[in-house]
This record gives C-alpha cells, sequence and structure tokens, in this order.
C-alpha cells in the first residue's frame, strides 16, 4: 500500500474521532451521569484526575467516573451529578 494514503487515511480517521468527541460533548439531551460506569467503560477524565480518558476506570460504579446518559435518566439509574459525587468523594 502507498505510505502517503495509509498516513493520511490514519489522519482522516483521528481527525473524525475528536469531532465526534466534540458532537457529544456539546449534545444538550446528554447529561454526565457519575457512578454508574462500569470498569473500563467511563466516558472521559475521573474527577480526581487519575486519569484522563474514556476506558480506564479500574472499578465499577466508582464515583469518580461517569458516562453520559440521556437527560433525565440520571436518577433512575442510580447515578449522581457531578456535586453529589464530589461531596460524596471529599466524604
Amino acid at each position: 500500500m502507498n505510505h502517503r494514503l495509509i498516513v493520511s487515511s490514519a489522519l482522516a480517521s483521528v481527525l473524525s474521532l475528536g469531532i465526534a468527541g466534540q458532537a457529544a460533548a456539546q449534545d444538550k439531551s446528554k447529561e454526565k451521569c457519575y457512578g454508574i460506569a462500569k470498569a473500563g467503560q467511563n466516558d472521559c477524565a475521573s474527577l480526581s484526575k487519575t486519569h484522563s480518558c474514556a476506558g480506564q476506570s479500574k472499578m465499577d460504579m466508582s464515583a469518580e467516573d461517569w458516562k453520559y446518559v440521556a437527560k433525565g435518566t440520571c436518577k433512575s439509574l442510580k447515578g449522581m451529578t457531578e456535586q453529589e459525587a464530589m461531596a460524596k468523594s471529599k466524604s
């Protein structure tokens, strides 16, 4: 395969992932829900900054890790808001 084609394909993939991540972050129909992510299934950085990326949570249902959920469904999933999660991690 052409080296230039491989490099440009990889670059296009990285750029599209960045755009998709921004779109999810700006989606007003979703909200962050803390304490519901299973290990390795969080959507981004933890509250305490022990990791800074999706998929890096080490334990199930950690109050420091979050997932995007449909707005208004977090409580029914037994999740917490960011403020509730911060209060829980301080105690």
